[in-house]
């Protein structure tokens, strides 16, 4: 829908800081690593090529994605489960992993993407979003509520998928903690300008605030959950910005300050 870019200089209320964003740019290398060194991008010979690669793909995500099924139950999928997978091509079959560790597989499952284009298409709202989150959080905590609450939004899908046929299927991608970053930025710097590339419009360059833009953005996730789109983790995407605005909430709020209450003469 739209392409984000910030454009305003930074101030503590309205843009992003000026000091190297550390740990953004970290979480961009190694994504970036991951694709280039596995199989959706293709320059791995060890994946080979044509519908080889395709099934070492999907093998891939199955091992180092997360899987709803998996989560749920805390143990890796049995042979039996796993030939209930769509196959991607003929003759392609994904096998055990016993070895498996679902709740660290959360975690692996936030740096492999399904492709370029999936990966470009967060590590852009990441690279542009980030920074500001980073600044005033600190490092640290950055990281920090990234990994909360990208486990807290792909759990929080498991828990919706139980039953249903996409429980087997393997969730990639850094969606949740991404859209937690949003979330975060929206509560932090509402005000701040965004430039955004709108198709409708020719891609002509507009400037919004971002509570504009991230308020659209989070409204088009919700809509997608309850239409019923399938191939996208949506809910991922709208538990994740939740979960990122209130942990920017709960950061910034203003502790309660108690005071004693007036004397009225009355023993305490």
């Amino acid at each position: 829908m739209v392409t984000p870019v910030l454009d305003q200089p930074a101030t503590r209320d309205t843009g992003p800081p000026g000091r190297p964003a550390v740990v953004t740019l970290t979480l961009i290398a190694v994504s970036a690593l991951v694709l280039l060194t596995g199989p959706s991008f293709g320059l791995n010979p060890r994946y080979g090529t044509g519908p080889a690669r395709v099934c070492a793909e999907q093998r891939y995500e199955q091992r180092w994605g997360a899987v709803p099924a998996e989560l749920i139950g805390d143990r890796p999928l049995t042979a039996g489960q796993l030939a209930d997978l769509p196959k991607v091509v003929p003759d392609c079959t994904v096998s055990p992993a016993p070895h498996k560790i679902p709740v660290l597989s959360v975690l692996s499952s936030l740096f492999v993407h399904a492709g370029w284009l999936h990966l470009l298409g967060n590590v852009l709202f990441l690279f542009v979003f980030g920074p500001g989150v980073e600044e005033r959080f600190g490092r640290a905590r950055f990281l920090l509520l990234y990994l909360a609450v990208g486990y807290l939004a792909t759990y929080g899908y498991a828990l919706a998928e139980v039953g249903s046929t996409d429980s087997v299927r393997a969730l990639v991608g850094a969606s949740g903690a991404i859209a937690g970053v949003l979330g975060a930025y929206l509560r932090l710097y509402p005000r701040a300008r965004v430039t955004t590339l709108v198709p409708l419009l020719f891609f002509l360059p507009l400037r919004f605030p971002a509570w504009l833009v991230l308020g659209l953005w989070f409204g088009l996730q919700w809509w997608s959950v309850h239409s019923g789109g399938t191939g996208v983790a949506y809910l991922v995407h709208v538990i994740g910005f939740t979960a990122g605005y209130l942990a920017a909430w709960a950061a910034t709020a203003r502790p309660l300050r108690w005071r004693r209450p007036p004397w009225t003469g009355a023993p305490e």
